[in-house]
């Protein structure tokens, strides 16, 4: 059977617990914007500083990894979003599919993500492990790669997070935590992946489109 939901001895009712829970994810999410805004800020800084560098570095980069991993995170999202959904229409098997391709989806992007890494090493593109471009702009185009690392790295943790975080959402769903009447968890562990989707909504075209378009 369904859990009845529990309201913490703070909360007058249900209503107000999950207003309160939605806050709480909102200021998380703008503490992550504000921390991830600063990654993007160092980027364009560095890019206006050296357009020319970061055109040649980015032409460097892998388009056709990078291209298909926007449709994986964006199928990924839309999986994510089809799990509220059925969360809160009490389809508790479609639920748990859904949060379980989301899972897969995440993790297919890490094994592509890592393969793009492998490459990149193979090609020497990598600071301070094994970086060997040369010619002109080269100190520019490994701050370019700097940046690469850093910001899809960051990004790759938090995608980690996340594929825990519904792993663990779909485990309580088939225990039966979830209903129409009782959603929250579901609903807020969808803000924060699709946070992540949006973060790499900006960092595909930086990293990769810089001199294609």
């Amino acid at each position: 059977m369904t859990e009845a939901v529990v309201v913490d001895r703070q909360f007058d009712d249900p209503l107000q617990q999950r207003k309160a829970s939605d806050l709480g994810m909102w200021v998380f999410l703008a503490t992550e914007i504000l921390f991830l805004g600063a990654m993007f800020v160092a980027y364009t800084a560095s890019r206006i500083h050296h357009p020319e560098a970061f055109a040649i570095a980015s032409r460097l980069t892998n388009l056709t990894l990078g291209s298909i991993n926007t449709g994986v995170l964006l199928t990924s999202s839309l999986m994510m979003a089809l799990s509220v959904r059925s969360t809160k229409l009490g389809l508790r098997t479609a639920s748990i599919v859904f949060l379980l391709a989301t899972a897969v989806l995440g993790l297919a992007f890490l094994g592509i993500k890592f393969t793009e890494y492998y490459l990149d090493w193979r090609d020497h593109l990598v600071p301070v492990i094994d970086f060997a471009h040369r010619g002109p702009h080269a100190g520019e185009i490994e701050t370019f790669f700097y940046l690469y690392f850093f910001m899809t790295g960051v990004h790759s943790i938090h995608l980690f997070i996340g594929i825990v975080m519904v792993l663990v959402l779909a485990w309580m769903a088939w225990r039966r935590h979830y209903s129409p009447d009782y959603f929250t968890p579901v609903e807020l562990g969808g803000l924060y992946w699709h946070l992540v989707d949006i973060v790499w909504i900006f960092l595909y075209p930086l990293l990769y489109l810089v001199s294609r378009t």
